[in-house]
């Protein structure tokens, strides 16, 4: 996550610029034909201060890190203070929705020091008060299998390159267990939340989402979770969520907490 004007403890990876530089292994999704295909992948803006990357996994249902919906005093953000971007680049979006309602999974305690057990359980639904149609976003699905060894990519927003997305077609995964994944792709704070893909035949799934990283011995270092069980626990919490009707809008929308900001970047080693 990254909030504009916030002091935080900054990870040691240089700001990438909003041209990703020779040898980054990042390729700037400029022109719509770029786009094409990530279209479901966008920028969470959260009120004016700050964003994340989600990803759409329905019409009506964005994916992304559980810290990225809770403010620099670790309250939760209130639901109408937050919209999606659908492919946003230099401006112009494929779809902008408000978010209605919001689950993080109840396994992550923003009061919590940042470590592995908020890793395990960093993720969030976010439900949009209108569907993006799958002609203009097609949703991605998730992978179901551990992944174990497999070449993976990443599309994300980030510090330096916020104004489109950047995809690294290839990096790896380092390791796996205890419902923890880490990886070697280029992240940088915002890209929390960001869909960690792995190819299936014609069409990408998503293994896991970025939560953080760090430098290991000059590498750098994406944590992510094993997600499948945690998308199926938060959209059981959506369906038992009631609806709240606001009053003129005709959008039935449920507030999870009040305050509009976003909390640094969870980069450090779990």
């Amino acid at each position: 996550m990254i909030r504009r004007g916030l002091h935080i403890a900054v990870m040691a990876v240089a700001a990438l610029a909003t041209q990703a530089p020779a040898g980054s292994g990042l390729i700037r999704l400029t022109d719509r034909d770029d786009l094409f295909g990530w279209e479901a992948v966008g920028r969470i803006e959260l009120g004016q201060d700050g964003y994340c990357t989600g990803v759409l996994i329905s019409p009506k249902l964005v994916l992304t890190a559980a810290h990225c919906v809770y403010d620099r005093e670790q309250e939760a953000i209130s639901a109408s203070d937050i919209t999606f971007r659908a492919g946003l680049r230099d401006g112009t979006s494929i779809a902008d929705r408000k978010v209605a309602r919001i689950a993080a999974h109840k396994g992550y305690d923003p009061q919590r020091p940042y470590g592995a057990e908020n890793i395990r359980h960093d993720a969030a639904l976010l439900e949009l008060a209108q569907p993006i149609p799958t002609a203009l976003a097609d949703p991605f699905v998730l992978h179901q299998g551990a992944g174990d060894g497999q070449r993976v990519s990443v599309v994300s927003y980030g510090q330096g390159r916020d104004d489109a997305l950047s995809w690294q077609r290839d990096c790896g995964q380092l390791w796996s267990g205890r419902n923890l994944i880490a990886f070697d792709c280029n992240i940088t704070f915002g890209s929390s939340g960001a869909p960690v893909f792995v190819r299936e035949g014609s069409r990408a799934r998503i293994l896991s989402l970025v939560s953080g990283g760090n430098m290991n011995d000059g590498t750098p270092v994406a944590y992510g979770m094993t997600l499948a069980p945690l998308v199926a626990d938060l959209k059981r919490d959506l369906r038992a969520m009631p609806a709240v009707p606001v009053a003129g809008s005709g959008i039935r929308r449920a507030k999870v907490g009040q305050g509009g900001g976003a909390s640094g970047a969870k980069f450090a080693k779990p």
